[in-house]
């Protein structure tokens, strides 16, 4: 019975040590795909500091602005730049434009 004994705590140690081996092989695994992740995103980190987010304008900003150099008595320049933009009234000009309009609205009354 010794020897029975014997190999039956010899088999629970071997299981015990297949556990242990497949949680070492999950955590291993684990952290190679964290490293593969964070290897993937890095160079995309990398290239969002080189682009340059313009800052978006909303219209009511360009509206504002015109509004003003309309009052200041610049009505026909205002109207001007939004006709070079191929609009009829400012809410027809296109958003990516609204950078452009807001510097040709701050050459009025400056040159």
């Amino acid at each position: 019975m010794n020897k029975v004994k014997l190999i039956v705590d010899v088999a629970q140690q071997v299981l015990k040590v297949v556990e242990d081996l497949r949680s070492l092989s999950d955590s291993v695994q684990v952290v190679c795909n964290t490293v593969l992740e964070g290897l993937s995103e890095e160079p995309k980190a990398k290239a969002l500091p080189e682009k340059k987010a313009e800052p978006t304008i909303s219209l009511e900003k360009v509206r504002g602005v015109l509004a003003g150099k309309s009052q200041a008595g610049y009505s026909a320049e205002v109207r001007a730049i939004v006709s070079k933009y191929g609009a009829s009234r400012l809410s027809d000009i296109d958003p990516k434009d609204y950078a452009a309009v807001l510097k040709d609205a701050e050459a009025i009354g400056n040159e």
